[in-house]
């Protein structure tokens, strides 16, 4: 009884522990466990801990050193038209059916993105603003090329002009384009947009108006600033930063401290891959083409303020020729559906930590039950039904010990009376008797073990999967994914965990019985601040264990009754 009196307190720090944990992550950025890894991969191969291989030189990234690059100067370049000159700031805003999309013409650069489709949390009747530029935030996607040095293409920081003429979307495609010239080198950005969709096709043409060969590359670049979303929960804490992924190292997040301090880890050069800004349900993530050279960089670019991107590299472009690349930019939900569809590993950036192995089949198995029931409270409720079956044969045999324990409660009360203090002779009697009647004295905390993987794995589903986000379940219950308001869940959960307790036997160490009494209102009380769709599993499977336990019991009590032949 002092192992699994142990065990239990064991559980309970520990749950405390990492409550505590994620409270401090949240308010100082700091663990108790030391820093965050800033990547999920060791150094090896095309890794290493030197940062950004560019300094912050205003976000524009330097062209990278390629052998066979030829030095255009200015002297090189054909008379053109002077470059259009837009207002400072002046912007156009684009709408489909799912984005409200505002383009700054300073770069043909995406300034604020309102996704139609998923109402703010603290309005439900305004869109969620991802992307913005505007008071004192700052989340930007941008592009541009760049040259040797001595050459002024345009980047992200040149005026651009809007030349096609729609701004929303009347059929099932909107293309937009921009054109912006100079240093010899016109530059034709068009996002093409697709109904229903929250991928963009972006074709960036990149045309040699000099009479010498040119060799520039298209940067593509994610700027934000290092705070956490204005939603985040003062109670758990998900990552927001970006991450990159290449078929070499696979999925590596950094942190923006580590992009501060110059010890960023992270793939620097592959021909493959993808880099994204991730945050809570969403993110934005840059995919340019399969096979195609390129340099990852990250690097702080103002206070506060961080740049990822890839330097793409389009080869020599010879006088009067073009060169164009084809991309894919994605603004939007964590769909993961859609981001595993789009590119290789994209899905990842919905994150489950280190029990991923048992979050992701749980998601998947989850998506299913949809599918048929078509609300996820009661696909909770169903998946809940599922992990009892399947754990069925491990809570019985659990019950059943529990129930010879509950029988032999009087034999255990003589044995204390017995032996009074000399705890040494009790225990030993104790395991003589439990050893007699074949009772495990530990299996009634089996289930509990088993299922802390489980609970811990569905509690990151709930958290980070954008399906929850404002999905009802029944009347007061109208999103999974935040607390209960009417704190009902909680409060059944503590009744359903007092039940339990009155049904197993009664602990014959004080202690033991007192700490078995508090845990309810522990747990209960922290399942006020826990998503709804968690504590309805909790609940529903309290009750099913509730109905395995009585059920075991009476059997077994049955059977204790009956008269022996």
């Amino acid at each position: 009884m002092d192992i699994r009196r142990t065990i239990l307190l064991m559980i309970f720090a520990f749950s405390l522990l990492m409550l505590w944990n994620n409270w401090q992550v949240h308010q100082t950025g700091s663990s108790l466990f030391g820093e965050t890894p800033s990547a999920t991969q060791t150094d090896n191969g095309g890794t290493d801990r030197s940062g950004s291989s560019s300094s912050a030189n205003g976000a524009v990234p330097a062209a990278p050193s390629a052998p066979n690059a030829s030095v255009t100067t200015a002297q090189g370049a054909k008379p053109s038209a002077p470059a259009p000159k837009p207002a400072p700031d002046k912007t156009v805003t684009i709408e489909t059916d799912v984005y409200r999309l505002t383009f700054n013409l300073t770069g043909a650069q995406i300034i604020r993105a309102e996704l139609l489709k998923y109402p703010a949390m603290d309005d439900s009747s305004q869109p969620t603003v991802l992307l913005q530029q505007d008071g004192g935030r700052t989340y930007i996607v941008q592009s541009g090329v760049v040259g040797p040095a001595g050459t002024d293409y345009p980047t992200h920081l040149a005026p651009f002009e809007m030349v096609s003429s729609d701004t929303v979307m009347q059929g099932d495609q909107l293309p937009v384009t921009f054109v912006s010239e100079s240093g010899g080198v016109r530059v034709t950005k068009t996002f093409t947009f697709e109904r229903g969709k929250y991928v963009v096709d972006v074709e960036h043409k990149v045309e040699n108006l000099t009479d010498q060969s040119v060799t520039p590359s298209v940067y593509l670049q994610i700027t934000r600033d290092g705070d956490d979303p204005a939603d985040t929960s003062s109670f758990y804490h998900t990552f927001t930063g970006p991450a990159v992924y290449s078929e070499q190292e696979k999925f590596q997040k950094v942190s923006f401290s580590d992009i501060a301090d110059r010890d960023a880890s992270f793939i620097k050069s592959a021909d493959n891959g993808w880099f994204a800004m991730i945050q809570h349900y969403f993110v934005s993530a840059w995919v340019p083409p399969e096979g195609n050279l390129r340099n990852y960089e990250m690097a702080q670019v103002g206070d506060n303020l961080y740049a990822a991107r890839s330097i793409e590299t389009v080869g020599d472009i010879a006088p009067g020729a073009s060169s164009t690349l084809q991309t894919k930019l994605w603004v939007g939900p964590q769909d993961q559906d859609a981001l595993e569809a789009l590119a290789p590993g994209l899905d990842l950036v919905v994150d489950y930590g280190w029990l991923t192995i048992i979050a992701k089949p749980l998601f998947i198995l989850m998506t299913w039950i949809h599918t048929f029931v078509g609300n996820w409270g009661w696909t909770i409720v169903v998946l809940t039904i599922l992990i009892k079956a399947v754990f069925y044969p491990l809570s019985a045999a659990s019950y059943r010990s529990m129930a010879k324990m509950k029988l032999v409660a009087p034999r255990l009360k003589t044995l204390k009376e017995q032996y009074g203090d000399d705890r040494q002779k009790l225990n030993t009697a104790m395991m003589e008797m439990y050893r007699t009647e074949k009772i495990n004295p530990l299996g009634g905390c089996l289930p509990i073990l088993v299922q802390i993987p489980v609970f811990i794995s569905l509690y990151w589903v709930l958290l980070a999967s954008v399906e929850m986000r404002g999905a009802p379940w029944v009347l007061w219950v109208d999103d999974l994914s935040a607390q209960d308001p009417l704190y009902i869940l909680p409060v059944i959960m503590m009744a359903t965990m007092f039940l339990q307790i009155k049904l197993n036997p009664t602990p014959p160490d004080p202690m033991q019985a007192r700490v078995m009494m508090i845990m309810p209102l522990v747990f209960g009380g922290f399942m006020f601040f826990f998503p709804a769709g968690l504590v309805l599993y909790w609940v529903v499977n309290n009750i099913l264990s509730i109905a395995q336990q009585w059920y075991i019991t009476r059997k077994m009590n049955e059977a204790a009754n009956q008269p022996h032949r």
